[in-house]
């Protein structure tokens, strides 16, 4: 199989030309490893390739090529260092639920993906795994905390990859890599066996794919609850990939151009977002501007800290354990340094006043959700960083002004973690000056997937993206 016919593909056109046995799995793994062995290190997104894997013979998605962030799932035998030198050489004992329903899927499990450190960052671009960059620029950051994955779709290595998102994670590199990036509800695909819940229930499995029906129709073969999962959501009472196609109707969506924490949007963002809105005004819809009120940015700032740092630090203790290292500057960078000291300095009380908070917060959205189908807002306020600056100042943090920082890069977000309520990233927007793509983020209520993909497939057909290619990218320059 030609690379050029390879990157030509999504992962739902891989897997319908090897079921029609125009091409065998094999010849679309070596397609896939060609395509990761010719761009990777120019952006430095894969991090490991499994040569010995094999897709299983039955499934949906039969021999098509999926990377696995290194980070939230396990795959049996193979190492999982969550971009961390303190779990450096950390190999899984078995597979995770969601690596399971992989495995049934037919995903072929082709390898891993650079992570920043333990999640805890928008960039990605730790000490252990090195910086990964966007192949629209690469003197530009991919984003994160799943840059490697994006990084890995969009470059052509694989059509679609498997992200968290704990605040931001899917959407933020979804945008700086001009892709569609969905984070589902809260509890549509197992986080077991190991784990009941992540991060307190602000951080979930999804996926990063170029195409819309692709992450359509992975949440439609992978979502599901597992004995033991602390929270159940009935599956979708229709094929997901099936309301790509249909008509969202007429939808009341509330716009936010600026930050809750004060600051403005920059004018390359905000003309982008401008221009979403007019788009969507000449489909139909009903597009006004809102103000949300949800409490002081500090105060929910200060909620998310307690949630990630209190997580973080358990987090360390057990991986320091079962490696057997300390926790030191030689084993964690400044900033999860950081984190951990501010979750052993938490009481009980401050983790409940949390869980009160958000409450409060999810009860608030509730309410706006019933007077609108939809919030749009960018996905970031600002062009993505150059790489080296997002992290120049973390060893002067403490753990609090280390998630000043990562809230003020991506203000934007995390309210659907905190509230677990679905949201994506849809590559509309486009930096010519920079050559850098502008996503644009729209949220919804709870188990409204259906509402967002419908609205998405409706994008994509109307203002299509799949024209626009990277400057670094596996189809380039084949021969034949």
């Amino acid at each position: 199989m030609k690379l050029s016919e390879y990157t030509a593909c999504d992962a739902t056109g891989l897997a319908e030309l090897i079921n029609q046995g125009d091409v065998t799995p094999a010849e679309v793994k070596a397609a896939a490893i060609n395509a990761i062995n010719k761009v990777n290190a120019e952006v430095n997104a894969v991090i490991e390739i499994w040569q010995q894997e094999e897709s299983q013979p039955h499934g949906p998605f039969q021999g098509v090529p999926m990377l696995v962030k290194d980070l939230g799932i396990s795959v049996k035998g193979r190492r999982n260092e969550l971009g961390s030198r303190l779990a450096a050489g950390h190999v899984s004992s078995h597979d995770s639920n969601l690596a399971h329903r992989m495995r049934q899927a037919g995903l072929l499990l082709l390898g891993r993906t650079t992570t920043p450190e333990l999640a805890t960052s928008t960039t990605t671009e730790s000490r252990f795994q090195g910086e990964t960059a966007t192949p629209w620029n690469p003197a530009y950051s991919a984003g994160g905390s799943s840059g490697g994955s994006a990084a890995a779709v969009a470059a052509g290595m694989v059509p679609a990859a498997h992200a968290t998102d704990g605040g931001g994670s899917i959407r933020v590199p979804a945008s700086a890599n001009g892709l569609f990036g969905l984070k589902p509800s809260r509890g549509r695909i197992s986080m077991g066996p190991d784990v009941d819940e992540v991060w307190s229930g602000l951080a979930v499995h999804g996926f990063l794919s170029r195409t819309v029906r692709d992450n359509a129709a992975l949440l439609d073969a992978l979502q599901g609850n597992q004995a033991g999962d602390p929270f159940t959501i009935p599956a979708s009472a229709q094929s997901l990939r099936a309301c790509v196609t249909q008509d969202p109707g007429r939808l009341k969506i509330g716009v936010m151009m600026h930050p809750l924490n004060g600051a403005r949007t920059a004018p390359e963002v905000a003309g982008a977002l401008e221009k979403t809105v007019a788009q969507l005004v000449s489909l139909g819809h009903q597009v006004e501007e809102v103000s949300l009120e949800i409490g002081s940015w500090g105060a929910f700032v200060e909620m998310n800290s307690r949630f990630w740092a209190a997580n973080t630090a358990a987090w360390i203790d057990a991986l320091a354990a079962a490696m057997n290292r300390p926790v030191n500057h030689e084993t964690l960078e400044p900033a999860n340094l950081a984190l951990w000291q501010l979750g052993h300095s938490l009481t009980a009380t401050d983790f409940i006043a949390a869980m009160q908070m958000r409450n409060s917060v999810t009860q608030k959205m509730a309410q706006f959700y019933q007077q609108y189908d939809l919030l749009l807002t960018p996905v970031l306020p600002t062009l993505p960083t150059r790489l080296g600056e997002y992290n120049q100042h973390q060893h002067q943090l403490d753990g609090r002004g280390w998630m000043h920082h990562v809230f003020d890069h991506s203000p934007f977000t995390a309210l659907a973690n905190v509230c677990g309520t679905p949201a994506m990233s849809v590559p509309l927007g486009f930096s010519p000056a920079n050559q850098l793509p502008v996503g644009m983020q729209f949220l919804a209520g709870f188990n409204q997937e259906a509402v967002l993909l419908k609205l998405a497939g409706q994008l994509e057909r109307a203002f299509p993206w799949h024209h626009r290619k990277p400057a670094i990218w596996a189809g380039n320059d084949c021969a034949g």
